[in-house]
């Protein structure tokens, strides 16, 4: 028998029938899937970026950063529990047991998806002004998810001097509306106010009006504008319900007029209802005003729900990104910061980026500019971190880097810690050279079509501040860590020129002078009076990062950039 007869014989005697057919087939697709694993194993392995080493060893420098630290982390929990406090316990019972009404963190409960994945803003705005505590300015302003879509919401807080419009209030409202049309976000107002402060009227009439302009072109340009009325909304706010797309009102709770029965009595001597006045069976049945008629709050809550799953928009879709945790913990960032604020920002990054990993641009030119690619729960950023004073070399380079994170569509993030600058040069060329370079990126950062995050992590401080993303440049976001200084020069600087420039100023006098100077530098005090949008503990800034690329993303529209990228 020849050797090949043999063979399939034996072939035969093993494999009877298509069993050998299926055999085939089996050891076939095991190879392919053996292959496919080995190949994702290995690109698996091969991680994008190398790792930043953020090793730092628990000196007695590292353990007195961490006890200067505990103390502002006191006074940011000091601050908390204040706004968190409202207009107090009287103002609360009134508002809850009297008038039967939810608080509006209980509201915002009831309307949003997850009340713990809302970012809220500006928080401790209106803590400490001249005209006294305004807790949280009289409004909780935030993004949260409503049926799994981002949305801004500006719900007044009527225990807060009965929902009284203050200066700050006003400010945090037209700073909610510009983060609104910055991100395309759908705004829901949850109205209940009893309009301007007025012996503070001079302060608020004329900028007031904003808010329903802005109202309006947020509504032209295709982001929703919805009112849930849950009270008052007398004198100008009564714009706001009106001029929304779509407006829900509660019977006997809501109710919408110029002027309250009071103001009628006093101009015409008739006696009427605030129910006959602009009660929501009128609105809602002969006015037209309002659109969706509600029982009680919960239903009201339910109703503005209902609306935004209505609206028919989609959110980029951000689930098929990969997270992964920094190597070093973000716990630790307290711990880098000393009391002159200067840190390694190579050992933060590390522990804000995913992996730690970190693909830096240009590392040998400029080196007082930290420039680079990073991941951040996913989302690939572009890191934009201060190292030093900001010197030719490093303006020339965030300009080239930063029009190449427009150019690609990558969001900026920056890590601002300014040095001052130095007056001592008296070369003139040197001088202007450096001049344009700065003046070159301030042009870049400012028309940068990418969204912007700030986060001022030390100083921030002279014109620098406002090229590294800072307020001037409109960032879609602006947080401070508590160690933050702001200001035009260091503080003590300032209060040096200022006494100097006065005569025959006593010890006492000068420590006074120094002491302002100290305290409306403070990240808290421009916290206060919206300078930022919120102070972030450094261990919170990764998880409020992601939520801020979240968000930039959801609505952004991918534009086309009509320029080369210029070098340098």
């Amino acid at each position: 028998m020849s050797v090949r007869r043999f063979i399939s014989k034996q072939i035969k005697q093993t494999f009877p029938n298509n069993a050998l057919h299926t055999y085939c087939k089996i050891q076939t697709l095991s190879n392919i899937r053996l292959l496919s694993s080995t190949t994702a194993s290995n690109h698996k392995k091969r991680n994008v970026f190398r790792v930043l080493d953020g090793t730092i060893s628990k000196t007695s420098a590292i353990n007195n950063n961490n006890a200067n630290f505990e103390k502002l982390s006191k006074l940011h929990e000091q601050f908390s529990k204040v706004a968190s406090a409202g207009g107090g316990k009287k103002a609360i019972e009134r508002h809850t047991i009297k008038q039967k009404k939810m608080l509006v963190t209980e509201r915002l409960k009831h309307l949003l998806d997850d009340d713990a994945d809302f970012l809220e803003l500006s928080m401790f705005a209106g803590l400490q002004m001249e005209y006294g505590d305004i807790p949280r300015a009289g409004i909780i302003t935030g993004i949260g998810k409503v049926h799994g879509k981002w949305c801004l919401v500006v719900a007044n807080d009527a225990t807060v001097k009965g929902g009284t419009v203050y200066p700050i209030t006003l400010q945090k409202q037209l700073r909610a509306q510009e983060i609104a049309e910055q991100n395309h976000l759908p705004t829901v107002y949850v109205i209940e106010s009893g309009g301007a402060f007025l012996p503070l009227q001079s302060q608020i009439f004329n900028d007031g009006g904003r808010t329903f302009y802005n109202e309006a072109v947020m509504s032209s340009q295709g982001i929703p504008q919805i009112a849930i009325v849950c009270g008052n909304c007398t004198a100008g706010g009564a714009y706001v319900p009106t001029m929304a797309d779509e407006a829900v009102m509660i019977h006997k709770k809501g109710y919408i007029f110029l002027g309250g029965p009071p103001l009628v009595q006093a101009a015409t001597g008739e006696i009427v209802t605030a129910e006959d006045l602009g009660g929501a069976t009128l609105h809602c049945s002969v006015s037209g005003c309002t659109d969706y008629f509600a029982e009680d709050e919960a239903e009201a809550l339910e109703l503005g729900r209902d609306i935004i799953a209505t609206l028919n928009i989609t959110m980029n879709d951000n689930t098929t990104t990969i997270s992964e945790e920094p190597l070093y913990d973000p716990g630790e960032l307290p711990g880098l910061v000393n009391t002159d604020n200067q840190m390694d920002i190579y050992k933060v990054i590390s522990r804000i980026t995913d992996g730690s990993r970190f693909h830096e641009f240009k590392t040998k030119f400029g080196d007082t500019l930290v420039t680079g690619f990073a991941h951040v729960h996913g989302q690939l950023v572009g890191v934009v971190a201060s190292n030093g004073e900001l010197t030719e070399p490093a303006a020339d380079k965030g300009a080239h880097f930063v029009q190449m994170c427009g150019e690609r569509s990558i969001p900026l993030v920056f890590l601002q810690n300014t040095d001052g600058e130095d007056s001592t040069v008296t070369n003139g060329l040197k001088n202007g050279d450096k001049l344009r370079a700065q003046a070159k990126l301030m042009s870049v950062v400012s028309t940068s079509p990418v969204p912007k995050i700030t986060f001022i992590v030390g100083n921030g401080v002279g014109p620098v501040s406002y090229i590294m993303g800072g307020k001037a440049v409109s960032p879609h976001f602006l947080f401070c860590w508590p160690n933050a200084m702001i200001g035009l020069t260091e503080p003590q600087v300032v209060a040096q020129e200022i006494c100097a420039s006065k005569e025959s100023l006593s010890t006492e006098d000068q420590a006074k002078i120094y002491e302002k100077c100290n305290k409306e530098s403070t990240a808290f005090y421009g916290a206060s009076r919206m300078w930022n949008d919120g102070i972030v503990l450094p261990q919170d800034t990764r998880q409020v990062l992601r939520q801020c690329l979240s968000i930039t993303r959801a609505y952004r529209p991918i534009q086309p950039v009509q320029a080369p990228v210029i070098r340098m």
